[in-house]
């Protein structure tokens, strides 16, 4: 048995003084306000669940500063995207995905969601093991020391009605029972620190026709999906189907409470209905939809329709989920011209409980008995949240990633006073991206 002490907690009822916590086989065996510490390790600040990262591309993170050199759209950003695509095996995919996600820990981050469609080798050769990239990505999450759900992710269109061209060819198994196939071969005794999911790159990557087959593959897992990032993706999908990208995905079957649609920017009033009638997850990555001019989804308005918030850093221009909570209000205000749309509370929902449920763990992101072990311990002192109330709001609009002292993933400490207690993290970044942008 393990036991932490916190100065304050983030509890279900709020948050707490003097919290004493038991682990055992990573899980809260107790939780205990008022307590004293004891010999129990020691968590200042305000401690708080782990934090969910609901949309990643790991191999992102090697574009970081490096796509801001000249002017250009998303779409010239993509093919800078998919020269990295291009070189990589799964062991520098290893690498690189190892640091990425060690740099996710170092921010509070506890379990990923990777939305995974690099899947074979280049000129779309399958690898021995069809599902090396993957295995490469859980083995990187594992050891880093965060917890991964791996959205495998079909992938075979260049567009509707557009071939595969140049890296694309790497991401495609040809169809959607192809995929499947190759999917439902890597499900099997990954242990409880994995979980599969289904993912549909776009309705631009996969054909009408083919959806509802993704849908099904995993009928019990996360389902996951890219829906209106960019106003040419709606042309594109009114032009063929005569329909919103929304109402495409609504009749194929692959709107549900199980799945999320990610970025869903540019809505109409009936795609807003349509993810909060199937209580369709809406997963945000503000700084990503930044950085890319996607432009501002409709938090609120999805919110108020019955679909719940989640986040992620996506691309990874930033890897902090304090800044993407705080952004969600933020760009709200630009939008609205008004304050005051969301409470740091529902925002620190969105970034744990209802995060880690999206991506199937259902029973992590709440300090409880039962769960699973996480905490996240907030400096209080620092430059950027001394003086601020020590409160949620501190947490929310004040706190960034830098202010993270100590990390604990199922009852095990990995990063104690601002420190991974196994990587060098930033020298493994610097190398991994090195190696395949050199």
């Amino acid at each position: 048995m393990t036991a932490y002490w916190c100065e304050q907690a983030l509890l279900p009822s709020g948050l707490a003084a003097g919290v004493l916590v038991t682990v055992v086989d990573g899980r809260f065996a107790s939780v205990e306000a008022d307590a004293l510490p004891g010999d129990a390790v020691r968590l200042s600040g305000i401690v708080l669940p782990g934090l969910a990262n609901c949309h990643s591309h790991a191999f992102h993170r090697a574009l970081r500063g490096r796509t801001q050199t000249e002017r250009g759209t998303f779409w010239t950003w993509r093919d800078q995207m998919y020269g990295v695509a291009s070189v990589l095996t799964p062991d520098s995919y290893y690498q690189l995905a190892r640091a990425v996600y060690g740099e996710m820990v170092l921010s509070g981050i506890t379990a990923v969601g990777e939305f995974h469609y690099l899947h074979h080798a280049p000129g779309g050769k399958r690898y021995d093991d069809p599902n090396a990239m993957g295995q490469a990505l859980i083995a990187a999450a594992r050891d880093a020391g965060l917890r991964i759900t791996l959205l495998d992710t079909c992938y075979v269109a260049g567009g509707i009605d557009q071939p595969l061209r140049d890296a694309q060819v790497r991401f495609s198994d040809g169809d959607a029972s192809a995929w499947a196939s190759r999917v439902l071969s890597l499900t099997p005794g990954l242990g409880d620190d994995v979980v599969i999911g289904a993912a549909a790159h776009s309705v631009r990557g996969v054909p009408v026709d083919q959806l509802s087959a993704v849908a099904s593959a995993l009928p019990t897992a996360p389902l996951h999906i890219h829906l209106s990032e960019q106003v040419a993706e709606n042309a594109a999908c009114l032009a063929a189907y005569g329909r919103t990208p929304a109402q495409v995905l609504d009749e194929t079957g692959f709107l549900d409470a199980r799945t999320s649609a990610v970025h869903a920017t540019h809505l109409t009033p009936v795609d807003v209905g349509l993810l909060g009638s199937s209580a369709t997850y809406s997963c945000f990555c503000p700084t990503t939809e930044r950085d890319l001019a996607d432009g501002i989804g409709p938090s609120v308005a999805l919110r108020d329709a019955g679909s719940r918030l989640t986040l992620g850093s996506d691309s990874h221009a930033v890897i902090d989920l304090f800044e993407e909570m705080r952004a969600v209000e933020l760009d709200e205000r630009l939008a609205s011209q008004e304050r005051g749309h969301w409470s740091a509370a529902e925002l620190l929902a969105a970034a744990t409980v209802d995060g880690h449920r999206s991506l199937g763990f259902e029973d992590a992101g709440v300090i409880e008995v039962g769960a699973r072990a996480d905490l996240v311990a907030v400096r209080t002192s620092s430059v950027r949240t001394a003086g601020t109330g020590s409160s949620l709001e501190t947490l929310v609009f004040a706190a960034s990633a830098l202010d993270v002292a100590d990390v604990v993933v199922s009852g095990r400490q990995v990063v104690a006073d601002g420190n991974h207690v196994k990587l060098d993290v930033a020298a493994e970044l610097a190398a991994s991206i090195s190696a395949v942008t050199s």
